[in-house]
């Protein structure tokens, strides 16, 4: 093209660029160009959309084919670059894009893997975990030693083949609905140490490089390891916390997207300096998040991101695919691949026979685990420009070690489909399978029970009035909100909460939100609810949904959407709701007096005489909940509660911690407050000072 070559920096931060949104500033960096600024789109621009574009079909075509889109982004990347139709060749962008995938990939994963997660399921982490990457790696490094390759060398394989694809394991795992499943924990246990074990390796190769120092140099990258783990460890119980409250209680996503993205990349740059990888960084500060109330909310902002990034970094390993060196070599290639799936078989199927589970959760484990993963190319990337080879093949090694991860990455399905022919000739187990570690099923995904259960999207009056009625009512209840305060008034009562955005089809889907009794949309918030039906329409199509409308137009709408039960205005929501949801038995009186259990407030008229200030708020007014929000958001307790006259905000009395009833007058300009305690009937006025 006529334009100027675009500088290496730009081009680095490109991915970054569109990960947030600023592709507008790449034009005024073409327009600061001496030459024909006007004489067509910049090249980078050409590869970029070509990405977008490849990507884009392959995810169709694999759909259509029903394959996994990891698997379609390979192909897709084998055909797209230079060896075939070399449609993409700007290999910086494609490095960059996929740099930046690996760190959002790590990043969702550490959300996902909370240090309180890592604690439930620890004997199938450090016991199977550590048993399939220790004797994976001995059995590789012992093999190559016997065949006279290096030291270096064979250690370096054996990382590499000690690790599985974590990506394509738990989208076959989920689309089997196995995650749940023994085979899905025990592979879940594995995959969680072996992206643990990353952390090590990446430390190791430089050393196995020669470039480690010694004994010194390992000592000091274990105490740049150790130091960086122990500040995020306080980070994520003293810093991140608060700085997520605040940011959540915006309530804007556009804020809470830009600051997980800073908090990744920020955290990730400081490893960097520190010496150690990107991909580490991005680890710890999706664990800095795990340990907050917003890791849900957190994973379905950044999934968007990490999808788009994690497809260019699995396209940038098939561009990196020479189809012509596996033309040419398919026996070297094909016995590669043959090696090292018979030997993961084998080394995953003893481990997890070593921790006590049966010959048939053996089986499917190992024959899912039976790939390379996606952070093996991480390594290899270090570690062939360190000097490093696969197997010590030199510049060949490289070539048979991508064909054959592509090719057993893309025959993975295949792989794990011969667990059922196969399991059936085994013998069955002679007793139920081992507890689980995690939990139980009741606790599902994220820590929130959905099966049988009414579960409410958003928590505003309605559905803050619905959920108490339920409850006394006998019917359990779960609540997803993007309110921390309603959040932290659930969690005070022991309900079960999750801070996360109910109009993301990935959570659902992760919630099994279709084994629910009942959704419940009560959102105030129009636009909100129409994208909260329509969306939970798609992934539970048979789920009983329930939601609100103001107007004629939005009832026909909602109902267009799928929502089966609208309720409007002219109808008590929260009556409604449990009309719909209650057994035919319970009376109209018996859901009234589930409802009545906070009645509206209204002063006597001896103290609405009292002073003006009592006349113009004599009520009657609706509290707004049956403990402090703001107390409870702290994590402090109270002695008295207070309801305001004016707007129905209930906060602590003036013997209690934080007076926050009085802080509430004086900052709102509301004087009266009546008792919100049992039996009592007093008010106050804050001008006037006078208690009746």
């Amino acid at each position: 093209m006529g334009s100027a070559p675009i500088p290496s920096r730009l081009v680095s931060l490109l991915p970054t660029a569109v990960a947030l949104g600023t592709l507008l500033l790449a034009p005024h960096a073409l327009a600061a160009a001496p030459e024909a600024p006007h004489s067509g789109p910049p090249e980078f621009l050409l590869q970029l959309t070509l990405l977008l574009g490849v990507s884009a079909l392959a995810a169709y075509l694999s759909f259509r084919l029903r394959l996994i889109p990891i698997i379609g982004f390979l192909v897709a990347g084998v055909l797209a670059g230079p060896g075939a139709l070399g449609l993409i060749r700007d290999p910086a962008l494609i490095s960059a894009a996929s740099e930046v995938g690996v760190m959002l990939l790590l990043f969702t994963i550490g959300i996902e893997f909370s240090l309180e997660r890592l604690a439930k399921i620890a004997r199938l982490i450090f016991l199977g975990g550590g048993l399939q990457v220790g004797l994976t790696l001995a059995a590789v490094a012992g093999a190559l030693l016997a065949f006279g390759v290096g030291a270096p060398d064979a250690v370096f394989t054996g990382c590499l083949i000690a690790l599985s694809s974590t990506a394509i394991v738990m989208r076959l795992l989920g689309e089997r609905g196995e995650t749940g499943a023994r085979t899905g924990q025990v592979a879940l246990g594995i995959l969680i140490f072996q992206d643990l074990a990353v952390v090590l390796m990446v430390l190791l190769i430089p050393m196995l490089a020669g470039q480690g120092g010694g004994v010194g140099g390992v000592a000091l990258a274990l105490a740049k390891a150790a130091g960086i783990i122990a500040f995020v460890l306080v980070a994520a119980r003293r810093l991140v916390p608060p700085v997520m409250e605040v940011v959540a209680r915006t309530c804007s996503s556009e804020i809470f997207l830009l600051t997980v993205v800073a908090l990744c990349f920020g955290t990730a740059s400081l490893t960097a300096s520190a010496g150690v990888s990107l991909a580490l960084g991005a680890f710890l500060a999706g664990l800095l998040v795990s340990e907050s109330r917003y890791g849900a909310q957190a994973l379905g902002e950044i999934l968007p991101l990490q999808i788009l990034f994690s497809a260019a970094f699995f396209l940038s390993v098939g561009l990196q695919l020479n189809l012509g060196f596996l033309l040419s070599n398919p026996g070297l290639v094909l016995g590669a691949a043959a090696l090292i799936a018979g030997l993961k078989v084998l080394v995953t199927g003893l481990s997890v026979r070593l921790l006590g589970e049966d010959s048939r959760t053996a089986l499917s484990t190992a024959l899912l685990s039976a790939q390379v993963g996606e952070f093996s190319f991480v390594l290899a990337t270090a570690g062939t420009a360190l000097g490093l080879s696969f197997a010590g093949l030199g510049g060949q090694g490289t070539q048979v070690f991508i064909a054959a991860t592509v090719l057993l990455m893309a025959f993975t399905p295949a792989l794990a489909a011969l667990a059922g022919p196969l399991g059936r000739r085994l013998p069955a187990p002679a007793a139920p399978t081992p507890a689980d570690e995690s939990g139980s099923a009741e606790a599902g995904v994220h820590g929130l029970p959905v099966e049988n259960r009414v579960v409410f999207a958003g928590y505003g009056p309605h559905a803050r009035l619905s959920a108490r009625a339920l409850s006394r009512a006998g019917i359990p209840y779960s609540v997803i909100t993007r309110s921390p305060d309603g959040a932290s008034e659930l969690q005070g009562r022991g309900a079960p909460v999750l801070i996360a955005d109910y109009t993301r089809a990935g959570l659902l889907r992760e919630l099994n939100l279709g084994a629910a009794r009942a959704l419940v949309i009560a959102d105030d918030d129009a636009e909100m609810t129409e994208r909260a039906v329509s969306v939970a329409r798609t992934v539970a199509p048979g789920l009983s949904i329930i939601t609100q409308a103001g107007t004629v137009a939005a009832f026909q709408g909602l109902q267009a959407l799928g929502a089966q039960h609208v309720l409007s205005p002219r109808k008590e929501i929260a009556a409604g709701i449990l009309d719909l949801l209650t057994p035919p038995e319970m009376t109209r009186a018996e859901i009234t007096r589930h409802l009545a259990d906070h009645p509206s407030v209204t002063l006597s008229a001896e103290q609405r005489a009292q002073c003006g200030h009592a006349a113009l708020s004599a009520g009657p007014v609706t509290p707004e909940a049956d403990a402090c929000l703001e107390c409870v958001a702290a994590g402090d307790t109270w002695v008295h509660l207070r309801v305001c006259m004016s707007c129905g905000h209930v906060g602590c009395c003036d013997s209690s911690k934080n007076r926050h009833a009085t802080r509430h007058a004086r900052s709102q300009g509301h004087p009266v407050i009546h008792s919100a305690e049992p039996g009592e009937t007093w008010a106050y006025c804050y001008e006037h000072g006078w208690t009746k």
